[in-house]
């Protein structure tokens, strides 16, 4: 042995060396006048060096006595190297002493002679205090650990040759050496957890490759550039270990984050096996490292606090490393080892489940399998949330052949999904429920013995399988052969029946959709019992990679990696993966997701008649009357059309033919739409980054009126109007009078921003000075979404002589209309005719009166009153305490939250409201970002969302903005 052994000195105390000792060496052997300041270590001693002019000139590591020049040599080679072999991560590389050598040997300091190496700053920060681990840093993480492990594949030295207490060949001796500085309350938790881990690791150490390793490749040592990790410090730890323990190291530390869970280093092993790809014997050995490791950081936490008791940087350690702790032992190792596995493509096949006999006698025929997945018919009109609906469903679904209703294994079961919950529901039952019509008979499927029994459960080990019977009466005991009585059955009442192979870790009745991988590894689908064929466990579909081979990519979606959405209620959203999510965005289902009256609506229309409007039937006539009644006079004439952008398409058109001009004034960072009219008028860059520079020429536009963070701002947003009737104004004195100004009641890309007070006043009276006309985008805004008005142009106290609106008036279904006047409309003539297949068809009109009861009848535009109000309310005291919330924008249900990094520059907070999103998303919240800047999150939901939504919200933002994103 050349270096270093733990096990022969276990105690390490810090070198304590003064800020003054270090800047006297920093002038006798590096000749540089700085000033230092000691950072955090646990067993040597670092100083920040900063240099007179303010810039960090690099970082000084005391090393401890206990280390050799020649294991100081290997470290500085090995991050040389890496440096070079991958150039685009940043090495904390030594930098020469005056005698040009990078370890400076210095006498007098300490007893024994002390190394002493000026090593690179890494500018960036790490990610130990940043809170929440998104995937992404936690990928980032990973990707790091793999191309060190990669650099360091053929790096040989004398120096690696020692025996650290981090080495995790060494991992259970520590313990054992260490343990008894664990508190006592505690210490039986580390020995148990080690002592289990060891056994799994010991009988692979053989077949495990070994290396170099960095092996403290963790938060702290990984830093971070543009937010993404890509540099490395710290190689004291540097030795010759099993290449696998890198990774263990790396995946540990994300365990002490908040908002972690086990499955949480997944993204980290995922990007480290892309780079250094992981044996078969490796995935099986990481978790057991894992926790190991996590031991040895609570052993040798206490023991450093107990020598070095005045170390702030160990003390504070210590709450994450209990946490690591607890989350690495809070599953059995098998199951987190089934879902590195699975989630590696390693998964081994299982072993088949064959019982001798059937443990009831009942015709397969018989027997009726319940759909209780997202898309099963049982849960439609919100009956997942009552509480029998599985009862009611069996009931529904027997028949008089039927003696036996069962549910299915694996499959989730969206009958257990809360409606609001920041964790993901336990939802994917590890066995399946068994009732019989009648009382039954069950038997032992195999030779056994009933290990566990009492009045209504046991469990029957055979040599293979367990069997575990719940909600059936005991009838067997001790050793039974096959075929003998066990237990029975109770007609009408559900048995839950589970099997995992023999030793096999007792599974819970329901897991998340994470851990199901590693659960349903370690249990068999029962189905064979009853003598039906077990089920295919349908793999993970790539629906993302079906939808981009069919549906072209340009039509976007939300979320890089978005669940699959095939259900929805009220202000739901429900994921085939059994989750519910809070939908904040959807201001299309004005009423709510899947609402019975619209759904009962359209299924009686399309029993009796669906064609187009140039028929003759009632319902295009009550729908158009039934609109205009909403407007103010002169609007009184509808055109029904398909959608949003319809609409404004042909508001555009109706101007331009009733004035027979075709100069358009539009306001600046909005959206109208896709067709070409409403693209042309568009000038948001986040829906077009081009927008502006494709403008055709007889588009013109005004300032965006963005009283926030706009040209004027506060009491000066009044100017915002002034200019642009100077605009109009200038138009006209050209020759070149508008047709048309059109604009948002409610600045909708702004996230709901109201405009200034009295704004389209003077700018309507300016078009209208010019023979032109106004025409209101109310296809986001309309419909009571304000709360206080039906119409967002109330707002203003204006009337337009056009409306346009979509979203809102089908619930979902593709309606909209152009409202105007009769004199407007008849103009229109000169174009030729109009006509829309499908937009005044029955079955749209009918939906569109049934929406408008609903709006009425449920009091909607009261609730966005109430709710809306409650919601502002609340968000505007959450910017108290998060200063990245710059304001809250909006009325009503129509809010818009900004995000800025400063609240002064009001610089955008782009990346940040993005990584937000996909936070809130992982908590339960659809929510996604608006604006021209992507840092507003859209917060425009169904008008049915009650005030435990809004709560649940806002309290998911408050979390998000307090933990990190």
């Amino acid at each position: 042995m050349i270096g270093f052994n733990f096990l022969a000195e276990p105690e390490l105390p810090a070198p304590r060396v003064s800020v003054e000792q270090a800047e006297q060496i920093l002038a006798e052997h590096f000749g540089r006048r700085a000033t230092v300041t000691s950072l955090g270590s646990q067993q040597d001693k670092n100083f920040l060096v900063t240099a007179a002019d303010g810039d960090v000139a690099g970082v000084l590591k005391v090393a401890n006595p206990v280390f050799s020049a020649v294991e100081i040599e290997a470290q500085d080679l090995a991050a040389q190297l890496i440096a070079a072999t991958e150039p685009s991560l940043r090495v904390a590389v030594p930098l020469p002493n005056l005698a040009g050598e990078n370890c400076t040997a210095v006498t007098g300091l300490l007893a024994d002679t002390a190394y002493v190496r000026l090593l690179r700053f890494l500018a960036g920060g790490t990610l130990v205090d940043s809170g929440y681990l998104s995937p992404t840093a936690v990928a980032g993480l990973g990707e790091v650990a793999g191309r060190v492990s990669r650099a360091l594949a053929g790096f040989t030295h004398p120096g690696l040759d020692r025996i650290l207490q981090w080495d995790l060949r060494y991992g259970a001796d520590v313990v054992r050496q260490l343990v008894s500085h664990v508190d006592a309350s505690r210490r039986s938790l580390v020995e148990a957890a080690a002592g289990a881990a060891w056994a799994r690791i010991a009988p692979l150490a053989d077949r495990l490759p070994r290396q170099a390793v960095h092996l403290d490749l963790t938060d702290a040592n990984v830093v971070l550039s543009g937010g993404r990790p890509d540099g490395v410090i710290d190689f004291g730890d540097l030795t010759g270990s099993w290449a696998v323990s890198e990774l263990a190291v790396t995946a540990s530390c994300v365990l002490g984050h908040p908002g972690s869970d086990p499955t949480a280093v997944l993204p980290a092993i995922r990007a480290f096996n892309e780079i250094r790809p992981l044996s078969v014997v490796e995935a099986e050995a990481l978790w057991p490292l894992l926790v190991l490791r996590t031991a040895v950081l609570i052993v040798s936490g206490a023991q450093q606090a107990t020598l070095d008791p005045d170390n702030a940087y160990i003390t504070e350690q210590s709450d994450d490393e209990w946490r690591m702790f607890e989350q690495a032992t809070s599953l059995p190792l098998d199951v987190m080892t089934a879902v590195i596995q699975a989630d590696l493509g390693m998964a081994p096949a299982p072993d088949p489940l064959r019982p001798a006999v059937p443990v009831v006698d009942v015709d397969p025929a018989s027997v009726v399998t319940l759909d209780l997945s997202t898309t099963s018919d049982a849960f439609d009109a919100g009956r997942w949330m009552t509480p029998t609906v599985v009862d009611e469903f069996a009931d529904a679904a027997t028949q008089d052949d039927t003696h036996l209703v069962v549910t299915t294994y694996g499959e989730p079961r969206l009958s257990h999904a809360p409606k609001l919950s920041h964790d993901s529901p336990a939802v994917i039952p590890t066995g399946i429920g068994v009732r019989p019509i009648s009382a039954l008979r069950m038997v032992a499927p195999w030779d056994g013995e009933v290990v566990d029994a009492s009045a209504e459960a046991l469990t029957f080990r055979g040599r293979e399988h367990e069997l575990t019977l719940t909600g059936a009466r005991t009838v067997g005991a001790g050793t039974l052969l096959t075929g003998e009585p066990l237990a029975e059955a109770t007609g009408g009442q559900w048995v839950e029946i589970g099997v995992r192979p023999t030793g096999a870790p007792a599974a819970p009745p329901f897991t998340t959709a994470e851990l199901a991988p590693g659960w349903l590894a370690l249990t068999r689908d029962p189905r064979p019992l009853l003598g039906l064929q077990a089920r295919e466990l349908a793999p993970d579909a790539d629906l993302l990679s079906r939808r981009d081979a069919s549906f072209a990519p340009v039509q976007e979606h939300y979320y890089r990696k978005p669940p699959q959405i095939e259900r929805g209620w009220r202000n739901y959203l429900l994921s085939t993966a059994g989750r519910c999510y809070l939908d904040m965005v959807n201001n299309v289902t004005v009423l709510g997701h899947a609402h019975p009256r619209v759904a009962d609506t359209a299924a009686r229309q399309l029993r009796k008649l669906n064609t187009n409007s140039r028929f003759n039937y009632e319902a295009v006539v009550e729908f158009s009357e039934r609109l205009a009644a909403t407007l103010p006079e002169p609007l009184d004439t509808v055109f029904l059309v398909n959608s949003g952008s319809e609409a404004s398409d042909l508001a555009i058109r109706l101007a331009t033919a009733a004035t027979g001009r075709r100069d358009v004034m539009a306001v600046r960072e909005a959206y109208h739409g896709w067709t070409y009219g409403t693209d042309a008028v568009s000038t948001s860059i986040a829906d077009n980054p081009n927008a502006l520079a494709t403008r055709p020429d007889w588009v013109h536009t005004v300032e965006s009126p963005n009283s926030f963070r706009g040209k004027y701002r506060g009491e000066q947003a009044a100017r915002y109007a002034d200019d642009a009737v100077r605009a109009i104004e200038a138009l006209i004195a050209e020759g070149r009078a508008p047709a048309a100004f059109i604009c948002e009641s409610v600045y909708g890309n702004a996230g709901g921003m109201a405009l200034p007070d009295g704004y389209l006043q003077q700018v309507y009276a300016a078009v209208r000075a010019g023979g032109g006309l106004a025409i209101s985008d109310e296809v986001q805004v309309g419909y009571g979404r304000l709360g206080q008005w039906f119409w967002g142009f109330h707002q203003q106290n204006v009337v337009p002589d056009i409306v346009s609106i979509a979203k809102s008036t089908g619930n979902g279904y593709p309606l909209g209309a152009v409202i105007t006047s009769r004199a407007v409309a008849d103009r229109f003539r000169s174009q030729g005719y109009f006509f829309s297949s499908t937009g005044g068809s029955p079955l749209s009109c009918a939906i569109g009166l049934t929406v408008l009861d609903v709006l009425r009848d449920e009091g909607l535009q009261q609730n966005a009153v109430t709710v809306g109000g409650h919601l502002k309310s609340r968000l505007l005291a959450l910017r108290d305490s998060h200063p990245i919330i710059g304001t809250v924008h909006g009325i009503g249900l129509y809010l818009g939250v900004e995000m800025v990094r400063d609240c002064e520059t009001l610089e955008p907070a782009t990346e940040e409201t993005a990584a937000i999103c996909d936070r809130m998303l992982e908590l339960g919240v659809i929510i996604q970002p608006t604006g021209d800047h992507l840092n507003i999150l859209k917060t425009k939901p169904p008008l049915c969302i009650d005030l435990e939504g809004a709560d649940f919200y806002v309290d998911t933002l408050d979390r998000v903005l307090t933990e990190g994103f």
